[in-house]
């Protein structure tokens, strides 16, 4: 989507150009500035009372996760439960990671 400043100053341009009225410039306006506002989304049921756990990596640990992941049929979201899981337990942690 274009950049509402530049779209917003088309608009005038064109109006200026074409001596359309201050009202119908104003209308469009309005318009463009409701238009480019972003939606609301909902969160989902599942991500209730949870929290993004991230990191940067090279983006060959992505593909090999992937490749794990397709192997074995299950999710990226799995393996790192599983990985987090074995961390805690190598820590002498209690077992928390579960995705329901």
């Amino acid at each position: 989507m274009p950049s509402t400043n530049n779209s917003l100053q088309a608009v005038l341009d064109r109006a200026k150009n074409n001596n359309i009225s201050q009202e119908k410039t104003e209308k469009v306006i309005r318009r463009k500035i409701k238009q480019s506002k972003t939606p609301q989304t909902k969160k989902t049921n599942s991500r209730t009372d949870t929290v993004l756990i991230g990191g940067h990596f090279h983006p060959t640990v992505l593909r090999q996760l992937r490749i794990i992941a397709a192997e074995e049929e299950t999710t990226n979201q799995a393996l790192i439960e599983e990985a987090l899981n074995l961390l805690f337990a190598k820590k002498g942690k209690k077992i928390i990671a579960i995705n329901d």
